[in-house]
């Protein structure tokens, strides 16, 4: 991937005001070469290249207005990534080399499987659904090279083929806005960052001891009185529904599906200050602005406390287009655990009634949950056995691995250190399908990259723990397991510098890696 020789543009240039066409002479180009992260499953090189310039147009060959959609996507990207213009139209079988098609291919197997072909005549992305082709456009653009700011007249890319489908089906990252909120701006940033390595699910953490961050608008004081604060006492906030609305609609333009979770019976100061009925003595406690943990409970005798619980699912559900509903679950030490047992199953009736499934970290497997039930594991490896042997699915995200609020090492002035230190290296080299003795690949619905906010307080700070280590996480989730190894990932992720450096990421520079 290079750049047209100055010369060879202007001679070009001539040609075209001379009347006079010039049979082009593809530049020889190694597409084996490219940066691409994640790594896909299959890539063919054929030595030549595809020149991208201001004539190239993007043919949509497809009745679906969702691949127009994404036509109009592709066109926006290569105008940001190298200030060329292309145009978008329906299929048109007469037309030019130098053109896009974007193509539907209903004989491929997964909805995010995409192929991308490209000779040098033309580039084809195919795919089944717009959702496949979204991912083919995430790797079309990391074909395209680094642009250093200036507007480019034509772009030369490698040829080749590539054919590429996930590893897992749920590959996610939560974001804790309750320790620490964040606008709804920065959300969709967070969103566009999952995005682009085809990431598909975040998870929000949208109450805690710290804030309650959503409207409810049959408990106001939720958010009038637990929303109003955070870690250190500083201002907190919240999301109106219509907020929150607008990122589930961002994440699902990003074919992104959105997974709000209520933290329950435990982790639960905000909402027990909010309302005092909903403590056993009926008395509200003060906000609570520190970082310890498991000294809070619903009063699960109560029968107000499911009320609370039944309106509180039924809202958020309204709003949620996505299945799941996540309640939490974990270290709730200040509930009894015959209390806990019978808490778990009423509450899981509730979320069931709404149409969703259930996801709780993995203290939920304790009790009598269904098989239909999600368990995230996060610490316990016999509460993950104990999911299996319920026929639970399972979410992997191992805090000694994928915590991404661990700091990198001793001296990493952001983060926690409870679960160990996570260099880039110890958050990418491993595999979920053996991580926890006796538990493979079928028993796993996916990976999941959790973010607690106990010591992030703005977008800066995030993306210092977040990257590079994100696009780690995002490769196991995606990428065959056969085709990763640290050795080759981390001289990949050295080359990706430039992308890194172009989102104008405030990326951590491990020395693990060779930047």
């Amino acid at each position: 991937m290079k750049r047209i020789g100055v010369k060879r543009v202007f001679l070009l240039m001539v040609l075209t005001i001379m009347g006079c066409k010039e049979k082009r002479v593809a530049t020889k180009m190694d597409l084996s070469e490219a940066v691409l992260i994640p790594k896909p499953v299959q890539l063919n090189a054929t030595g030549s290249s595809f020149l991208l310039n201001s004539e190239s147009k993007i043919y949509v060959d497809s009745a679906n207005d969702q691949f127009m959609n994404q036509g109009q996507l592709l066109a926006a990207t290569i105008k940001e990534s190298m200030g060329i213009e292309v145009s978008v139209s329906a299929f048109n079988e007469e037309f030019d080399s130098g053109n896009i098609i974007l193509t539907e291919k209903n004989t491929l197997s997964n909805d995010e499987m995409y192929e991308i072909a490209i000779d040098e005549d033309l580039v084809y992305l195919r795919a089944k659904n717009a959702t496949g082709l979204f991912r083919a456009i995430q790797t079309f653009k990391q074909l395209l090279p680094v642009s250093t700011g200036e507007e480019s007249r034509m772009v030369e890319i490698a040829s080749g083929e590539i054919i590429d489908y996930p590893n897992y089906s749920f590959r996610g990252a939560m974001l804790d806005v309750s320790r620490h909120f964040f606008s709804v701006d920065d959300v969709k940033q967070y969103i566009d960052y999952l995005a682009m390595f085809k990431m598909n699910v975040l998870h929000l953490h949208l109450s805690d001891d710290q804030g309650w961050r959503i409207e409810i608008r049959s408990w106001p004081k939720l958010t009038e009185i637990g929303g109003k604060t955070e870690v250190g006492g500083t201002d907190g906030g919240f999301y109106t529904q219509e907020d929150y609305k607008e990122i589930v609609q961002y994440a699902a333009d990003r074919f992104i599906t959105v997974i709000p979770e209520i933290d329950m019976p435990g982790h639960t100061n905000a909402a027990l200050a909010s309302y005092p009925e909903l403590n056993c003595d009926g008395k509200a406690p003060k906000l609570y602005t520190g970082m310890k943990v498991g000294f809070s409970t619903f009063c699960v005798d109560k029968e107000i406390t499911y009320t609370f619980i039944d309106d509180v699912v039924r809202e958020i559900s309204a709003i949620t287009p996505g299945k799941y509903f996540h309640i939490g679950g974990d270290e709730s030490h200040a509930t009894k655990k015959e209390d806990y047992i019978v808490f778990v199953d009423k509450v899981q009736e509730i979320v069931a009634k709404h149409g969703k499934t259930l996801i709780g970290w993995d203290e939920v497997v304790t009790a009598n949950i269904k098989s239909s039930s999600i368990a995230q594991f996060w610490a316990s490896e016999e509460n993950a056995q104990k999911g299996v042997d319920k026929n639970v699915k399972l979410i992997m995200s191992p805090a000694k691995k994928a915590y991404l609020d661990m700091k990198y090492d001793s001296i990493t002035k952001l983060g926690l250190k409870w679960a160990g230190y996570i260099e880039v290296d110890t958050g990418y080299d491993w595999n979920p399908a053996n991580y926890v003795e006796g538990i493979n690949k079928e028993h796993i619905l996916g990976i999941e990259a959790p973010l607690w906010t106990e010591t992030v307080t703005n977008m800066e700070e995030l993306e210092y723990l977040v990257f590079p280590r994100l696009l780690g996480y995002a490769e196991i989730g995606w990428s065959q397991d056969s085709l990763r190894s640290w050795q080759e990932y981390k001289s990949r992720l050295a080359k990706f510098k430039p992308r890194l450096e172009k989102m104008n990421v405030n990326y951590y520079k491990s020395p693990k890696v060779d930047w």
